[in-house]
């Protein structure tokens, strides 16, 4: 009996697993590679810019903003055309080849600080057009009891290029030499390579997901902007902007971490390795406790790991408990969060405005991550990190509190 319970348990985590769909895979397999390629260069840009090209903070701080933030109403405008002529597909290859592209770009941008701001913009260009038609096709391409699920398995997949990626960058620099000028310049190279071979897995494997022209609803300027009446929707993009306000980014917590304990440049990148380990592991389990007990619940204590890192580096903790702590909770942070969150959203976007919706939310996080990342760059340069951290703490505390108030299950349903 006990062995007739043990296999039909396996038997249904298969077959949960496979009710994912073979396009998530596929979709996940793409993120993979194209992360492999992405972390590359995000591993080693903080320590280039910073101490290769002595930006101040403020200026990193806006560079930063840049990388996510910047080109972010083209998310709108790529998630509105994706579901206009209803091929997802065709708008996230061409998100996915921009940014290919633009990592030679970095190449040919050299030291000139407004030529990588602008290589920068472009790349986050093609990221703003492939998000949102993505991750619509997840939400298509699996039921929505499993959609945590499925965003769990995507950013899994997504998450181990993510791991690999520093790995690579940190290969690259030890073959050429850390203090060689062009072991840059060769890391840029290779995530071109890399990035090409994720648009060709794209191209091959993935599957569009044409939803029928609806008479009824057709897809307009006029429909899209419908969205907003909703009170559920604007509950939500009020929730992410909230909560994009709470967030510094990742080259800021490992330069404070590097500032902090004194890390060599050639180890930097394992910095990364760190949080995608983490991401990695709790991913897709996470994902799956979203459906069992609520995705908000979930998003809420991802925010709460954030704020614990926050304290964690403007607080006593130092050595290896530091970056085992600090690391692990990144991590978790964005395994919680990052995925989680899209498919909260999804139920509440009807069929034919699915990718023009999330981009909404998308829209709505990396507006205000920009904005965060340009006050804490300020803030870090005039008041000092460990102030600036202690108010980036606060700022992520409120944040949950009111999360919860705004997307309680209750105020979100009517």
């Amino acid at each position: 009996m006990y062995l007739a319970t043990i296999g039909r348990r396996e038997h249904s985590a298969k077959g949960k697993l496979s009710a994912v769909g073979a396009n998530v895979f596929a979709l996940g397999a793409v993120s993979l590679v194209t992360d492999v390629s992405s972390e590359m260069v995000t591993a080693v840009l903080p320590v280039y810019l910073v101490l290769g090209l002595h930006l101040s903070p403020a200026a990193y701080g806006l560079v930063d903003g840049l990388y996510t933030g910047a080109t972010a109403l083209l998310r709108i405008v790529g998630g509105y055309i994706a579901d206009r002529v209803r091929r997802r597909k065709v708008v996230a290859g061409t998100g996915y080849a921009l940014s290919a592209v633009m990592k030679l770009g970095l190449l040919a941008a050299g030291s000139s600080a407004a030529a990588i701001g602008a290589v920068i913009t472009l790349d986050r260009t093609g990221k703003g057009l492939r998000t949102a038609p993505r991750d619509a096709l997840i939400t298509l391409s699996a039921p929505e009891p499993l959609l945590g699920r499925a965003f769990g398995v995507h950013r899994a997949m997504d998450s181990m290029g993510a791991f690999a990626g520093p790995l690579v960058a940190l290969a690259v620099l030890a073959a050429v030499g850390a203090t060689n000028p062009e072991a840059f310049d060769a890391v840029f190279v290779v995530s071109f390579c890399v990035a090409a071979i994720g648009v060709l897995l794209l191209v091959l494997f993935v599957r569009d997901h044409r939803t029928p022209k609806a008479a009824a609803n057709p897809v307009s300027p006029r429909a899209a902007a419908a969205l907003l009446r909703g009170k559920g929707v604007r509950r939500l993009l009020v929730a992410a902007s909230v909560l994009g306000l709470a967030t510094v980014g990742d080259g800021f917590v490992y330069l404070l971490l590097q500032h902090k304990e004194d890390i060599a440049t050639g180890w930097f990148p394992l910095l990364a390795v760190g949080t995608n380990l983490s991401y990695l592991l709790l991913a897709a389990p996470l994902g799956a406790l979203a459906d069992r007990v609520g995705r908000l619940p979930v998003v809420l204590g991802g925010y709460g790991a954030l704020a614990v890192v926050y304290l964690l580096l403007a607080g006593p903790v130092s050595g290896w408990p530091l970056f085992v702590l600090a690391l692990a909770l990144y991590g978790a942070f964005y395994a919680a969060t990052d995925g989680v969150l899209m498919a909260l959203a999804g139920p509440l976007l009807p069929e034919s405005l699915r990718t023009t919706g999330i981009s909404l939310v998308q829209t709505a996080q990396a507006l205000a991550y920009f904005v965060s990342s340009v006050l804490f760059g300020l803030a870090w340069q005039f008041w000092g990190p460990g102030l600036a951290i202690g108010v980036a703490a606060g700022a992520a505390v409120v944040a949950i509190a009111v999360t919860f108030v705004v997307l309680s299950p209750r105020k979100v349903a009517a």
